[in-house]
């Protein structure tokens, strides 16, 4: 019953992510997405903290309202790029996920060089786009 219940929430789900992915619509509103505690360039332990900004829409966690296009909520992307409007945001081990609002996370990574790209989506995990992203490279030692 349980799993039935599931296969049903996603169907209608899909359907309408579906519907409303012809007329998605990144916001027009001003403002940006931004690290607080990271600049370009900055060398970092393999664990360190990561802090999260929004300026101009309304942080919320997913699901709350998956079509309002005045929130959302943040996504880290590791050594990816910024997702284009309207996509999901793919769900894997390299593109973090904090659907609870979170607005900081300790992350891990090998040493070397990496890109942190933070991407701003809709509470259906919709993508705004490269406006609303911001990419920065670190150096892990």
């Amino acid at each position: 019953m349980i799993r039935a219940t599931a296969v049903l929430f996603v169907v209608v789900f899909g359907f309408v992510l579906g519907a409303s992915a012809q007329d998605f619509k990144a916001p027009e509103a001003k403002g940006r997405v931004y690290f607080k505690n990271l600049k370009n360039g900055a060398a970092v332990p393999t664990t360190f903290k990561v802090e999260f900004g929004v300026d101009g829409l309304r942080l919320r966690p997913a699901g709350e309202d998956p079509l309002d296009h005045t929130s959302g909520h943040h996504h880290l992307l590791i050594d990816g790029r910024p997702v284009p409007p309207g996509q999901l945001v793919p769900f894997d081990d390299k593109d973090l996920h904090f659907g609870k609002g979170q607005t900081e996370a300790q992350i891990t990574l090998p040493p070397g060089r990496h890109t942190l790209t933070l991407q701003f989506a809709d509470g259906a995990h919709r993508s705004y786009g490269p406006r609303w992203s911001a990419t920065i490279t670190v150096n892990v030692t």
